[in-house]
């Protein structure tokens, strides 16, 4: 039964690797698919903060820290930092999951909300603080708004396509634990 268990986790993490390694290998295409050379929406955090918000236990705080850490390399970001503020805010939504099994998906998404906006200040401010370059405050903002804006159709992709759902009130695992 634990080996059904622990298969199950290790599958979706696996298909969340898989994901993140094809949004990650998109991004750093020499194509521009950005209308206007505007920035597009973080769909790899936006996916991150769902799954975590629908079943914590699938991803494990490393794998999200070190896939962020892979990434702040690729995208040439201050090693570490930004990988830890998706870590805080992560677990931040990952202590509240229980809540969010019964509150509707307009408070979900404001607090997701909140937590996008939390970490895109943190890290401008600590940007601000060290004197390095930073983008400007408007494309910043056109980024945090169009990854905002596409949370909804993240979840949707999870509930529909990949079958990854809130669990209901009094789910239990295959093992009898409360989800």
């Amino acid at each position: 039964m634990t080996e059904v268990a622990r298969l199950d986790i290790l599958g979706h993490l696996a298909l969340w690797l898989l994901l993140v390694g094809l949004a990650l290998f998109l991004r750093i295409l020499p194509i521009d698919l950005s209308p206007g050379g505007h920035p597009g929406p973080d769909v790899i955090l936006v996916l991150t903060m769902a799954w975590v918000l629908r079943r914590p236990a699938h991803l494990p705080a490393l794998a999200i820290a070190l896939v962020w850490l892979v990434e702040d390399l690729m995208m040439l970001r201050p090693p570490g930092l930004w990988a830890l503020l998706v870590l805080v805010g992560t677990e931040f939504l990952r202590a509240r999951h229980s809540v969010v099994r019964e509150i509707t998906f307009m408070l979900e998404w404001a607090m997701v909300t909140g937590v996008l906006l939390a970490m895109t200040l943190a890290y401008r401010l600590v940007i601000a603080i060290v004197m390095l370059p930073q983008d400007p405050l408007d494309l910043s903002l056109m980024k945090l708004g169009l990854t905002v804006a596409s949370y909804p159709a993240v979840v949707l992709v999870l509930h529909f396509v990949l079958r990854i759902r809130k669990p209901a009130t009094g789910e239990v695992d295959e093992l009898g634990r409360k989800l």
